[in-house]
């Protein structure tokens, strides 16, 4: 998220230099679908890997243990076997549609860049559609039996969440999930460079949700507007409630968000 600020608030001139580097390129790097999965999966690795180091150093480090909010240290051989499963996902499932989408899809590339202000505002309209679309379809499918069963159950095999688990799902699911981010950046109409801040701050959100580790410096208590990692950890200990990925409205809407004495049920 540090990344994210300093691209939003570091002055159009920084935005414009960076587009600048991938307009030059944007045929390779924006239209190829190998180049955009594998960045795509590289990224939920790099944004997981300071979680993966806090989990093998946290049995030697005391203090880390005042913020773990999962019973269990996930240990490197369920990393790799994760790792392993979501990149198989990535290349027979993810890999595919990818590929269909940016076939079908008509991008302009406008030479300038956004400003830090329009890149906000569009990145913050995108997540607040992913937001509504995904509430209710992760609601409907905790509503019907077999739905949960052949689409979501696999998540949920994660009681005690850690970061990389966060793409941990049926083929199905992570198609449908990559959809829904395709559908709100379409439904705002962005600008390319604000789509890809969007991706990325996505990525790193759900990567936060499952973390398993609730620090001061969390965007949620930074914005009390997010649920973060406990409100998540809940929903995978309960089965229920907590069903929005980033903000609680729509659970406080709708009564399924969980009280806060059940999120701090995980704190050892």
């Amino acid at each position: 998220m540090i990344v994210l600020f300093l691209l939003i608030f570091g002055g159009d001139a920084l935005l414009q230099w960076i587009w600048d580097f991938i307009y030059a390129e944007h045929h390779v790097l924006l239209m190829s679908p190998h180049i955009s999965v594998c960045a795509a999966f590289s990224t939920h690795l790099i944004f997981s890997a300071p979680f993966m180091l806090l989990d093998v150093f946290s049995p030697y480090v005391g203090w880390l243990h005042k913020y773990r909010i999962c019973r269990e240290v996930v240990g490197l051989h369920q990393w790799f076997r994760c790792a392993t499963r979501i990149l198989w996902k990535y290349v027979v499932g993810v890999l595919p549609l990818t590929a269909l989408f940016l076939s079908v899809r008509r991008t302009h590339f406008p030479e300038r860049a956004p400003s830090c202000f329009h890149a906000f505002r569009e990145c913050v309209s995108c997540m607040l559609i992913f937001d509504t679309l995904f509430f209710f379809c992760h609601y409907t499918i905790h509503k019907t039996p077999w739905l949960y069963h052949n689409v979501h159950h696999i998540h949920h095999q994660n009681r005690d969440t850690f970061a990389l688990a966060a793409q941990d799902s049926s083929i199905s699911e992570l198609l449908s999930l990559q959809t829904l981010a395709f559908i709100s950046a379409m439904l705002v109409g962005c600008h390319p460079f604000s789509e890809i801040l969007f991706h990325l701050v996505n990525t790193w959100l759900a990567v936060e949700d499952h973390c398993g580790y609730d620090f001061p410096w969390s965007l949620h208590r930074l914005l009390p507007c997010f649920g973060g990692a406990p409100y998540h950890l809940a929903h995978h200990q309960h089965f229920k409630g907590n069903f929005a990925p980033y903000f609680r409205h729509w659970d406080y809407i709708f009564g399924t968000s969980l009280p806060i004495s059940v999120n701090e049920r995980g704190h050892r």
